[in-house]
This record gives C-alpha cells, structure tokens and sequence, in this order.
C-alpha cells in the first residue's frame, strides 16, 4: 500500500528538519516531494529467495 504522507525531497538541503506534506509539491519550498514510507524489500536481495522459502516451509 502507497503512503499518502509525502516528504520534502530537498529538506537535507534546505530545511532543518524533515517537512511532511499530503501535495505533490513542498509548501514551504516548492521542491517536489516523495513518498515518505520506505520500501518493503530490497529487490536485489541475493537471499530473499532462500528466506521466503524456509518461511513457507515453517509457516505449515
């Protein structure tokens, strides 16, 4: 599921703390924002195959 809570894609640069916003655009700045949740996995995990699999085998 996407998060609707969005951060400033420059606040590093120009704000002090990070700056959180539902728009597309920051209203403080005007820089584009980005989706604040992180991602779910690392697609290039050279294990996640292995993982999912043993936990299929314990789920039974």
């Amino acid at each position: 599921m996407k998060s609707d809570i969005r951060v400033c894609s420059a606040w590093r640069e120009r704000h002090d703390r990070p700056r959180y916003t539902l728009s597309a655009t920051c209203p403080d700045c005007g820089a584009d924002t980005e989706n604040s949740a992180p991602a779910p996995f690392d697609p290039e995990d050279p294990y996640g195959e292995y993982r999912r699999a043993l936990k299929r085998r314990h789920r039974c």
